[in-house]
This record gives C-alpha cells, structure tokens and sequence, in this order.
C-alpha cells in the first residue's frame, strides 16, 4: 500500500463516519418569539399588560420610617424617648374590561416594625370590584368617601374614621360629577375590641353622595351602627384656588354619644356629639408642599398639625410634621390620670420612598 491509497481510504472513512453521525443529530428547536411587555394607559400610569393576557397590573408601594419625639399627643405625657416606626406597603391593583364593566380586584400588603418589635403583617386592604360593586376588605367607608382629611401624618387625634372592615357596596358615577354610594359593613374588632363587629344579621348601613368640579366640590354621608342602633352623618366642602392652593371644611355628627364609651358607635370614633375639622395644602414650590390641619371635638379638646412634604428627589420624600392638642373632658381626665397634662406637644420626622 503506497500513501496515496493510505489517504484516500482514510478520507473515504472520515466521510462514512460523518455522514452516519449526521443521521442521529438532535434537531434543536428554534426559540419562540419574546413577548414583551406591554404598556397599559387604559387605567392611568403603571399599568401593563400581564404577558398573554388582556388583564392590566399595576404594582406600586412605598418603605416609611417615622421618628416620633416630644409628647404623646393623642393620650398626654412624655414619650420619653424617640418612638420609632418602619412600615413597608405593596399593592398588586389588576383590571381588565368585560361586557358588565371594569373588573378589578386590589390587594394592599403591608408590614410593620415598632420599637424594636416586629409587629407582624396585615392586609388592610382587599376587594374585588365589577362595574360598581365592591366586596371585600377596605377602608371603613365612612371615612373614606369623604377624603379622609389631608396628607397629615398624625392625622386622627381628633378622629374621623374607624378601622378596616368586610363591606358590600355600590358606587353610581355619574357623567357631570355626581357620584352616590350604598353599602353595608360588618365592623372590625381593634387591640382587642370586638364590640364594632355586628352582633346580628343587621349590618352597618352607609348611604353617600358626591358632587366634584374643577372649582372643589361638596361630600356628604350617613350611616346607621345596627349594634348601638344610633346615627351618624358627615358634610364636607372642597375648595381649590388654582393648582396651588385647596383647602377643606368638615363636620360630623352623632346621635346618642356614651360619654363612657362603652357603647362607642363604629362610624363615629370622636368624642363627643360632633366633631369639625379643617384643612388647607399649598405647593410652595415644585418639590414642597405646606398641609395644615385642625380638629375640634364637642367634648373640648383641639388638635393642630403642620408640616412640609419635600419631594428630595423625585419618589423620596422627607416630612417634618409638629402636632399640638389641647385635652377636656373626659380626654384631659384620662391624661392627668396617665400622669400627664391638659395638652400635649410632640413631632414626627417622616422619610418615605413611593414607588
């Protein structure tokens, strides 16, 4: 055998080879086209498109830490020291369109961390709406239809509203501003408190109207508490001078106030047959904004509260807030039996990144 014959059989080799091994090779598929995601503007900013769906997500939240210091201006007497507070909320609010309206459902996580202690987690929030029905967790509607009472972090010393509670409800839109609600609520128990919870098949009732127009607008709503069988209603007046200037006026009453509160309405939760509150926010600036709040209950005591929102940069903002009350009644008797005094003066430091 000379060489020529040598390299021609190899190569006559190489190719049987390699044309066998060609007959088994694995086939790799091709990659299926992406599917990015889509912006969703139907239902304002932050909204997509769940991939493969026509379902639109927004996710949003915010981390806060609050630094408290002075006195305890919603029982009296001296903090002592500086009362730390680190809350951290997520919200997943999903909507799509179907022939009987908006389908939405919306739930608010949120987890807390108190002096030292981790106070665990809750959801405060929670419902499923279509068109206008609404059923689940949320806040106690009382409170919330009229706008609760500005960006003020001590907000409820002379309070306007209760805690989060199991509703049904329904809210008419109308096309020229006029909105209306009807709703029936459970009642939540609170710290250990379950007397707000119904004890019947009666719930508590809600029934509600709004008219808004560029210049402000006009809020009222009533509401029956079925367990201590009394009423309750709520007047509030919008203003706004401009997109720098809008300020608020609120009043609420109550029928049959227990002055020892052991039969404490749901709806209402201040001291005293009314109660009034008022409120102004002026944007000094395009990164600060001024909120002022005043509250006054017709068992005597008075609150007020200031501070300045400032946008540091854009999702992070820093909040100074200071907070006096003036205590009477049974208020400033619970005070001075804590050991503290007829008034109080205390502030709070707020850092908080929204997203």
């Amino acid at each position: 055998m000379n060489i020529k014959t040598f390299l021609f059989g190899s190569i006559a080799a190489l190719v049987t080879i390699s044309g066998a091994r060609a007959a088994d090779a694995v086939v790799v598929a091709q990659p299926e086209p992406v599917e990015y995601v889509r912006v969703c503007d139907a239902y304002g900013k932050g909204f997509f498109y769940i991939p493969g769906t026509e379902t639109c997500l927004k996710i949003s939240g915010y981390v806060r830490y609050d630094a408290t210091a002075g006195d305890d201006v919603y029982n009296g007497g001296e903090l002592g020291t500086w009362n730390k507070h680190l809350r951290t909320e997520i919200r997943f609010d999903a909507r799509s369109e179907t022939e009987l309206g908006t389908l939405r459902s919306y739930i608010q996580s949120r987890f807390e961390y108190t002096d030292g202690v981790n106070s665990g987690g809750s959801i405060p929030q929670a419902f499923i709406e279509l068109g206008g029905f609404r059923i689940g967790v949320a806040d106690e509607i009382f409170g919330s239809w009229t706008n609760y009472v500005g960006d003020i972090i001590n907000d409820d010393i002379v309070n306007y509203n209760s805690w989060a509670t199991n509703q049904v409800s329904y809210t008419f839109a109308g096309g020229n501003g006029f909105s209306a609600i009807i709703a029936a609520e459970q009642g939540s128990s609170h710290d250990g408190y379950s007397d707000y919870v119904i004890d019947s098949y009666l719930p508590h009732l809600l029934a509600g109207v709004k008219y808004e127009q560029g210049w402000g607008g006009v809020t009222a709503i009533g509401g029956y508490d079925s367990n201590v069988e009394e009423y309750v209603g709520k007047l509030r007046l919008d203003v706004k001078f401009g997109d720098t200037f809008s300020a608020f006026a609120l009043g609420g009453y109550q029928s049959g106030y227990d002055d020892t509160r052991v039969k404490r309405n749901f709806l209402a939760p201040w001291h005293g047959d009314w109660a009034a509150w008022g409120g102004l926010a002026a944007k000094v600036s395009d990164k600060a904004t001024v909120n002022g709040l005043v509250g006054y209950e017709s068992e005597g005591t008075i609150t007020g509260a200031l501070n300045v929102a400032y946008e540091l940069v854009p999702g992070f903002v820093i909040t100074p807030e200071l907070n006096y009350t003036k205590f009477d009644g049974d208020r400033k008797a619970s005070s001075l039996a804590k050991g503290g005094g007829d008034d109080a003066f205390g502030g709070t430091l707020r850092f908080q990144r929204n997203f």
